[in-house]
């Protein structure tokens, strides 16, 4: 992909699928990040990362990386200058100190590293899967959006998530802690397999974001602005 489109940014591979790599390759963490990023990779989604706490992913994800092994994925992508992001995806039944403990870990390391560029946040979704639902109303969402802005006071972009909530919530989380309306997605295979159906062109996304009252301008992953504000 980097050789036929060299000015694209590729923005790939959760620490889990690095973590997964490195270990079926027998390859150190950093020799791994290293070739990846001489293949073409620029930066890492937050993918994964559920609940960033052992006592959730055990019973909801027990195949997955551990928290400590997502955080040191993340830490050493970070060590060679790759940006990411950092997602959480609550209500799989954690209890309101796992979702602290989540951020303050990324809290801290953020702290460390400066490497993570926006949070997002998403319930979980529930539909066609086998755990049970937890608590994914409009409501529930925003006030993780509003904690999370005050918990990560060192992350400078939160991100709407309207993938998961929609238009009209994401415009509302926009007062509500986020400052970025999220990206046009051209193919989503992931929420969309749990029954979630919300799409938008870049058009809707615009007018979405001026009908809450702000401006749109176009960016890249590291927040760099792009040509001024959207037409």
């Amino acid at each position: 992909m980097k050789a036929d489109y060299p000015t694209i940014n590729l923005h790939a591979l959760s620490p889990e699928e690095i973590w997964h790599i490195a270990r079926t390759s027998e390859l150190p963490l950093d020799v791994t990040i290293r070739r990846l990023v001489a293949a073409g990779l620029d930066s890492i989604p937050g993918g994964g990362a559920e609940v960033l706490d052992d006592e959730v992913r055990r019973r909801i994800a027990p195949l997955k990386c551990s928290t400590d092994e997502w955080l040191t994925v993340m830490e050493a992508a970070h060590a060679q200058g790759l940006k990411s992001t950092a997602t959480l995806m609550f209500g799989v039944g954690e209890e309101p100190r796992h979702r602290v403990n989540h951020l303050v870990r990324l809290r801290d390391l953020q702290d460390r590293t400066r490497g993570f560029t926006a949070f997002i946040c998403w319930p979980f979704q529930a539909a066609h899967t086998r755990l049970e639902p937890g608590d994914g109303s409009a409501h529930a969402y925003l006030r993780v959006n509003a904690l999370s802005r005050l918990v990560l006071d060192n992350v400078p972009n939160l991100q709407a998530s309207w993938v998961t909530m929609g238009g009209g919530v994401a415009q509302a989380s926009l007062h509500m802690g986020c400052n970025d309306f999220g990206s046009v997605m051209i193919e989503e295979n992931v929420v969309s397999a749990a029954g979630t159906t919300f799409a938008m062109d870049s058009e809707e996304v615009e007018r979405h974001i001026r009908d809450a009252g702000f401006r749109p301008v176009r960016r890249n992953m590291r927040y760099q602005r792009l040509g001024g504000a959207a037409a």
